[in-house]
C-alpha cells in the first residue's frame, strides 16, 4: 500500500473532498496519471461495478450526461468502459475521468463492503482512519 492507494481510497470512502483529489490528479505527470487511472479501473471491476452504476457514477461525479467519459460508461460492458475511461488522453477529458472512475469505486466498493464484508473484514482500506 502507498500513499496513491491510500489518497484514491479515501476519496472513493468520501473521508477526503474531491477538490484535493483534483489537485493532486493535476499535480501528477501524464504517465503517473495514466497509472492511477488505470489503478481506478481495476478496483472498480475488483469491487464488482456493474452497468447499472452508470447513472448514478455520472451525478456524483458532476459530469454532463454528454461528456466523453459519461457516455462511454453508458454504453454497455463497464469493464470493457472503464478500460476506454482510463485511456482518454486529453487533460480536461483525463480529469472528467478522474472524477467518474472515483465515483463509480465509492458506488461498487460501498456495495461490496455492504454484501460481503458485514461483521468486519481484513481488506485494508476499510481500517483508513476518519479524518471527521
Amino acid at each position: 500500500m502507498n500513499e496513491r492507494d491510500v489518497l484514491l481510497n479515501e476519496l472513493a470512502q468520501g473521508l477526503r473532498p474531491m477538490s484535493e483529489g483534483i489537485e493532486w490528479f493535476d499535480s501528477l505527470g501524464q504517465e503517473e496519471q495514466s497509472e492511477a487511472l488505470l489503478f481506478l479501473c481495476h478496483h472498480c471491476v475488483q469491487a464488482r461495478a456493474v452497468t447499472e452504476d452508470a447513472p448514478e457514477s455520472i451525478r456524483r461525479s458532476g459530469l454532463r450526461p454528454t461528456h466523453t467519459p459519461a457516455v462511454l460508461i453508458s454504453r454497455g460492458r463497464i469493464d470493457e468502459q472503464l478500460g476506454k475511461i482510463a485511456g482518454l488522453m486529453p487533460l480536461d477529458e483525463r480529469r472528467k475521468a478522474f472524477r467518474l472512475l472515483i465515483a463509480v469505486l465509492s458506488i461498487a466498493d460501498a456495495r461490496r463492503r455492504e454484501r460481503f464484508c458485514f461483521g468486519g473484514c481484513s481488506h485494508w482500506w476499510h481500517r483508513l482512519p476518519s479524518v471527521a
